[in-house]
Order: structure tokens, then sequence, then C-alpha cells
């Protein structure tokens, strides 16, 4: 297909030359006679563009299924995905690496194949053309002159292989942080932390239009490129618009409760809940509605009936079970989803919050890193244990009015669960129901107990 577009170029050089020849010539017949050849052969000559796009597509296809094949067989080969993931960063965004940049490059390689081929064929035929024609002296020249300036651009062009592979890199942290915040949707929603959110995805947005905006420049000054790079102002920020926690429940009123999946949990929820400074247990079996609880009162699930009155804005601090790590440095994980200058406005100085790690047991997690603006991959680097104490270390630092804790230190040892809770009123749940004064008990069933806890209370299950 490559020989018979090349014959199709060379056809239609020699019938636009006749074409032009006709018009200045004033030959209205040979005008009308190649007029009608060029009208002709367009049929034709679009059909070999046609199957020529669809070998080229086909080899791109075929390309790409033998490499993505070859790639997951040595990815999935042992415990190659979990140590790329977990115990070498020398390779980032293995996701992205395996579905677009494999696609980038199988099409990049056939394009290669199609790019080289056929100007060496038409090369070579203009050659033979113009050799013929006017003898070797020309069609020499021109092939000196395009060699030199080959060589030449190809010695520019050094630098942007580097800058390609920084470009995937930028691209890679910009498509990360956005899947981890549909991931950890719930509980940077629980944490009130979409403005938080909001900064890290156009901090990183940023980077990458920087990057692109130098690159342009340079690609401008070297006058090697064909096209300048624009850089796109209609690209989505993906941010969270949520204003939860927003106050904390005082009342509930004839409040139905369903789960995600819209089955009733409890039929009518009649609470008035006790004053600040009083602790209430919410326990029951795994399923029973504990956490659809939760997120109503963080307002990520809508009411279907009855009403809701809650507090002021700011006096709730949910801490989930599964706790999360933002991006940024170790001092950030601590006054999540604050700024290091929300922390400066609160008066909060950094010993204050090496006291909130020490609370939690934490503290020789600074003496490790060696300073709070130490930036790691948070979600890798703490164990899960290590995950919600910080967690905790940041219900310390926000000092809020009422704390919702989910489970919060299931991956935490007893006896650090007890130093912790050591540190303000609550105690450890199981072991001191006295610590409460009320219960609220689900049976999973659409019932519920909401009473008083007094000494002859029998302990329950969590």
């Amino acid at each position: 297909m490559l020989v018979t577009r090349t014959y199709c170029d060379v056809w239609m050089i020699q019938n636009g030359t006749m074409i032009e020849s006709a018009i200045i010539g004033r030959s209205t017949k040979g005008f009308k006679k190649y007029l009608f050849n060029f009208i002709t052969a367009m049929p034709v000559i679009a059909l070999v563009n046609s199957f020529l796009k669809l070998g080229l597509n086909e080899l791109k296809l075929c390309f790409r299924v033998r490499l993505t094949k070859h790639l997951y067989d040595e990815y999935l080969k042992g415990y190659t995905y979990y140590k790329m993931g977990n115990l070498d960063n020398r390779i980032a965004n293995a996701d992205q690496l395996l579905t677009q940049d494999v696609e980038k490059f199988c099409n990049s390689v056939v394009d290669l194949y199609s790019n080289l081929s056929k100007p060496l064929l038409d090369i070579g035929l203009y050659i033979f053309k113009l050799t013929t024609a006017i003898g070797a002296q020309g069609p020499a020249t021109m092939m000196t002159y395009l060699l030199i300036s080959g060589l030449f651009l190809t010695r520019l062009r050094g630098p942007i292989g580097k800058m390609t592979v920084t470009e995937q890199k930028y691209e890679g942290e910009y498509r990360y942080v956005n899947s981890r915040l549909i991931t950890n949707s719930e509980e940077i929603a629980f944490y009130n932390g979409n403005v938080r959110e909001k900064q890290t995805i156009h901090s990183t947005f940023k980077k990458l239009c920087d990057f692109f905006l130098y690159i342009s420049h340079l690609q401008l000054f070297l006058f090697f490129s064909r096209n300048c790079i624009f850089i796109s102002h209609n690209c989505i920020f993906v941010s969270c618009n949520y204003n939860f926690f927003s106050q904390l429940w005082t009342c509930f009123s004839h409040l139905r409760l369903f789960s995600k999946w819209i089955f009733l949990i409890i039929a009518t929820l009649n609470l008035v809940i006790v004053k600040s400074g009083a602790n209430v247990l919410v326990c029951g079996p795994n399923g029973c509605g504990k956490s659809s609880l939760f997120r109503v009162l963080g307002e990520l699930w809508p009411l279907f009936g009855g009403s809701l009155t809650k507090p002021e804005r700011g006096k709730l601090f949910y801490v989930p079970q599964r706790p999360y790590m933002t991006l940024g440095t170790l001092r950030d994980q601590v006054i999540y989803p604050d700024t290091h200058e929300d922390q400066k406005k609160k008066g909060i100085s950094d010993q204050v919050l090496k006291e909130y790690l020490d609370n939690v047991q934490l503290g020789h997690i600074l003496e490790r890193e060696g300073s709070w603006d130490m930036v790691q991959d948070w979600m890798d680097v703490l164990s899960g244990g290590e995950k919600q104490r910080m967690a905790m270390a940041r219900l310390f630092y926000h000092i809020p009015q009422f704390a919702i804790l989910d489970e919060c230190t299931s991956a935490v040892s007893v006896d650090v669960e007890d130093y912790i809770y050591s540190h303000f009123p609550v105690e450890h749940f199981q072991n001191a129901l006295s610590s409460f004064q009320y219960y609220l008990h689900m049976d999973g069933r659409g019932n519920y107990e909401f009473k008083p806890i007094t000494p002859e209370t029998v302990e329950f299950g969590s």
C-alpha cells in the first residue's frame, strides 16, 4: 500500500503539472482531459488511502496486543506487581504505564514505520525521476542538505527525550491525585477536605501546565517544532464541593434511615442526645447501620424523611476506621484538612504538634523523618496502625466539641489504645463501659434501644 500510495503521489504531481501547462497554454481540450483524469482517479486514490489507514490501524492493534500481553506476563509474574507498588518506587503510576503509555508507544512506533518507509520510498523515486530529467548533481546536492539538516535537528532534539519523560511523570501525578480523590472520597468528605484536595489538584495541574509552557518556549526557540504546543484551558478540575461536618446532632425527629442500597435499617428513630460532655456508645452487629447513621450525620447521605437538627458547623470531627493520608508533608498529615497557614492562624506551634504525636506514640516518626516538611507517600510509608494513630493525632489538633469514632483504633494494640484514650475522657470502649452515659443499640432488623448506661447494663458487642 505504501508503494501504491507513492505512485499515486507521483501521478498526482504529473497530472497537476499537465493541468497547469494546459492552463498556461490555453488548451481547453488538454485542460478538460487532465481534469477528467483527476476526477476519475480520485475514488481510486481515496480507496488506497483508506486501505493504507486500515493497515496501519491493524498494525497498531496487533502491536499493542502483543506488547500488552508481554508486559502483563512480566507484571503479574510472582509478586512483581506488589514489589513495584510497595517495595520499589523507581516506577510510579504503573496503571498509566500499562494503559495509556503503551497505547502511545504503539502508535508512535507504527507511525515511525510509516513516516520512515514512505519518505524513503518517495526520496528514491524522486531522485530517480530527477536524475533522469536533470542529471545527478541536483539530487546529490539536495540529499547532502537533507542529511546535514537531519543530523543538526537530531542533535537539537536530544534534551527533548528527557523532557518527554518528565512530562509523562507530571501527567501521571495529575492522574494519580484524581484517582486518590475517587478512591478515598468518603474519608475526604468526612474530614471536610474538599478545599484542601482542590488545592492539591490545582497545584499538581499548575506544575503540568508550567512544564508544558516551558517546552513550548523551548521548541519555539530551537525552531524545530512543526507545531506550537498550546495549553488547553478547558480542563476539568475535580473537586468535591461537599459542605460536610456542618454541625453535630442534638436531636433526631422521626428519622428514617436507609443504607446505600435503599434498604430500611431503622423504621423510626426518635432520639434526644444529651448535651456536650456526655459519651454515647453506638453498637450493634455488622450491617446494622452504624456507619449509615454516621454518613447521615455527616450529610453524605440524604434524609428520606423526618428532620435532623444539628449544632453549628465545625463542632464535629469524624475519625473513620480507614484513615486518609493526604499528599504532602508530615505536618499536613496531622493538621489535615487545614493548611500550614491555617495552623499559624490558630497559633499552634510545631512543638504542640509534636506533643500530639507523642499522645498517640508516633513521636518517633518525626525523629525518623527529621523534619515536619518531609514529603512522602504516607499511605504506603505508614502501617495500618500508624495511620489510625495519625488520625487520632488530628483529633487532638482540631479539638472538636463532638467526635465520632468509627472503630478508629481497630488496628491498634490494646495498650497503645488505652494510652491514647487516657489523654481525653473516653476510655477503651469494650473494657470501660462506665465511661459512657448512654448507649444506642441497633439490632439490624429495624429495632433499636437508646438508654442510659447503669451498673446493671450488660456489656455487648461493638
